[in-house]
Order: structure tokens, then C-alpha cells, then sequence
């Protein structure tokens, strides 16, 4: 179904199976396969495909040579059906991929709203991105991997398979990730290691400065005290009364399964 308000070029090639929303654009040599859902006030570039099954929101910005909702690149997956989902006002430059899921890892992969995805990102298979985030030029995330909120990757930087990181987070550029990172923590090298808190980004996001301190308490309980994860987290409930996301940090650690950057 095509909203009689989209405005379709007409070299693109729209499959009649696909849902298009009340003000789409869509340029030229753009292919839209079936199964794939368009948000109203989405604008889609040229030269982009956008295979299904896949939903994507609304004010969405796709850039040319994007590729949405492709077959990932696990080599277990035979066919099965998956899906791409992706949120709403996100603005995703030229030649990001963002691949379908894999039945083994849930069968969905997501990227919540508002999030801005520079050239060349890829996105694989099963990975769950919040909301906020910024990846800079050529992040790549591997499968299954989850991101949090806010958080932003610097250009070249690279996660492992199954790795996650916690919202607030500050990967620098051409960081190599094979270990979790904590919410609230720069991570930066080969591999990554801790740089401290991300106090800048904190305090743009309304952060006060006592809720900073406290932030940086936790670091210093997490990394500096010579503490176990399991006595981190003990010490750590004193000071969710005093800053309430601290609780954020909390969780990550006993969630945690690959280990924390050190």
C-alpha cells in the first residue's frame, strides 16, 4: 500500500507488497522490496535498497547507497525470516548497512529514534541500539552486540560479538571493544581500556554536578578500590539514593557476562 501523498521517483522501484506512509520521498534508483514499511515523513535518498521484512519509523533520514534490512552475514543463517526494525527521526548517512537478525539470536535486530549514524556504519545482525546515540565514521558493530542510550562511538571504533555497552558511555576513535563498557565510562586503545567518566556528556544532558560526583564516586568504587565486581556492587547501593542512574551502572555490572574493560 502507497499513501497517495508519497512522492516516488520514477526510476525507483517500489514493491506492491510494501507499506509506504503519508509524505514519503523516495529518489531515484532506490529499490523497496516487499514486506518493508515506511513511516510517514520519511525521506529516502537515491540508490539505496531497503529489503523486507523490515518497519521503519517516521522522519527517518536514509542517505544514498544505504542498504536496510539485507540478509546478515552469519553464516548460519539459511534463509529463515527475520526483521529489521528502526525507530523514528534518525538520520542515517551513505553507505551504512543495517542487517536482518538470525533466529539463534532473537530474529530481530533494532535501533531505537534519534539516533545519527555517519557514513559507513554497519549494524549486524540481532545488535540492539538505543536511542541518542551517535556513531561517527566507520563504527562497526558485530553481531548480537547491545548499546545503550546516549552513548556515542568515535570513527573506527569496533565492537565484539556479543558485546554491550551501558548508556552515557564514550567509545573514542578506533577503539577495539572485546570487553563490556559500563554506563558513564570513556573507553579508548587497542584493546580498550578506561579513561574515566564521560563528564562532558553528562553535564550537556542536564547531569548537575553533584549527580556528576556522584558518578565518578562509582567509578572510583568500580576501578580505583581494588574491589571485586560483587563487592563493587554491594558499595555501589549506597550511592543510588544520593543519584538514582548510578542504578544503571549497578545492573550493567551483574548483567554482565564477556567482563568490563579494565
Amino acid at each position: 500500500m502507497i499513501d497517495e501523498s508519497a512522492v516516488i521517483h520514477p526510476t525507483a522501484i517500489v514493491s506492491q507488497d510494501a507499506v509506504i506512509g503519508p509524505r514519503v520521498q523516495i529518489g531515484p534508483w532506490t529499490w523497496v522490496g516487499p514486506e518493508v514499511e515506511i513511516g510517514a515523513d520519511t525521506w529516502v535518498s537515491s540508490h539505496c535498497v531497503l529489503r523486507g521484512p523490515s518497519k521503519i519509523g517516521q522522519r527517518n533520514r536514509i542517505f544514498q547507497f544505504a542498504t536496510l534490512g539485507e540478509d546478515c552475514q552469519d553464516k548460519k543463517y539459511n534463509g529463515e525470516r527475520t526483521f529489521l526494525e528502526v525507530g523514528d527521526d534518525n538520520v542515517i548517512r551513505e553507505h551504512c548497512t543495517l542487517h536482518r537478525g538470525t533466529q539463534d539470536g532473537g530474529s530481530v535486530t533494532r535501533v531505537g529514534s534519534r539516533n545519527l549514524l555517519m557514513v559507513n556504519v554497519h549494524v549486524a545482525h540481532d545488535c540492539q541500539v538505543g536511542d541518542d546515540c551517535i556513531f561517527a565514521n566507520n563504527a562497526t558493530l558485530a553481531g548480537h552486540v547491545h548499546i545503550g542510550n546516549w552513548v556515542i562511538f568515535g570513527g573506527l571504533a569496533a565492537i565484539h560479538q556479543f558485546g554491550r555497552v551501558g548508556d552515557h558511555a564514550f567509545i573514542a576513535g578506533m577503539a577495539a571493544l572485546n570487553q563490556d563498557v559500563p554506563p558513564f565510562v570513556m573507553a579508548a586503545g587497542h584493546y580498550a581500556k578506561p579513561f574515566g567518566i564521560n563528564r562532558e556528556g553528562l553535564r550537556r544532558r542536564g547531569f548537575s554536578p553533584e549527580g556528576i560526583a556522584a558518578i565518578r564516586h562509582a567509578y572510583m568504587i568500580v576501578y580505583k578500590e581494588g574491589n571485586t565486581i560483587p563487592e563493587a556492587i554491594e558499595k555501589l547501593q549506597d550511592l543510588i539514593a544520593e543519584e538514582p542512574s548510578i542504578r544503571l551502572l549497578s545492573d550493567f555490572l551483574k548483567d554482565s557476562t564477556r567482563g568490563i574493560c579494565r
